[in-house]
């Protein structure tokens, strides 16, 4: 596994800076936003800007189907729909109230290319519903988690939804040693390996963010997805040896 230096981003209105991203900022500095009430003045910074960070990347740049997985207020994936109008993303979130605050989102930014998926991932891979065969099973190019669980716990969720040299990019905040080596430990169980990590610095005064880059390196496992809550109840990598 390895680090690498970040790329540059671009200042509001650039061509990295789509003007849908404005309409999201307010939206999320609203009472209502499912976002903390302490980061809501800052969200063009600490939540825009720091999504933002990923789309620069290849892995997401040249994927034609992005999984935006716990995708919560819609982050990251509403800013990569904005900033990759190439790529279809889906926002996966069980939650009923933040469902309705990503479709009112995806209403208000006009991203025909987003659309908000309102289940568990791990119902959703296995959901006949979805636009390609097989349900959403092995059928992104991408996925994406952004405050979102343990490292092993995110390879899991992720897997099934896969394709086979898909990629699982991974918002983080300060490196943590125990977690990256449960996902490495975790690897045989998920088909998912940790290849890089990039410190990124999405906006003047961020410290200590790195976007982990893992890539589905084989067929899903037989016995993924897991029940609904058992990739955080009982990740693997975290078993005793």
């Amino acid at each position: 596994m390895t680090a690498s230096a970040p790329g540059p981003s671009g200042p509001p209105g650039s061509r990295e800076w789509p003007a849908s991203l404005d309409v999201l900022v307010e939206l999320l500095a609203e009472p209502r936003a499912p976002v903390s009430r302490s980061s809501r003045p800052r969200s063009r910074d600490v939540h825009v800007r720091d999504s933002l960070a990923g789309a620069a990347l290849a892995e997401l740049a040249e994927a034609e189907w992005i999984a935006d997985v716990g995708s919560g207020a819609g982050l990251p994936g509403l800013v990569l729909a904005a900033a990759l109008p190439g790529s279809r993303v889906d926002l996966i979130e069980s939650a009923g109230r933040k469902c309705g605050f990503i479709a009112e989102a995806i209403e208000r930014m006009e991203l025909p290319n987003a659309e908000v998926v309102c289940e568990r991932a791990e119902v959703w891979a296995l959901d006949g519903r979805n636009r390609r065969e097989g349900g959403g099973r092995e059928a992104y190019d991408a996925a994406t988690a952004r405050a979102v669980g343990s490292l092993p716990e995110l390879a899991e969720l992720a897997s099934p939804l896969l394709r086979k040299g898909g990629w699982l990019v991974a918002w983080r905040g300060a490196r943590d040693p125990a977690d990256e080596e449960a996902a490495v430990a975790a690897e045989a169980r998920t088909a998912v390996e940790a290849v890089e990590i990039r410190p990124v610095t999405p906006y003047r005064g961020s410290r200590e963010r790195h976007i982990h880059l893992l890539r589905k390196n084989g067929p899903t496992p037989n016995d993924l997805p897991r029940r609904p809550g058992m990739a955080a109840k009982k990740p693997f990598g975290s078993e005793p040896t």
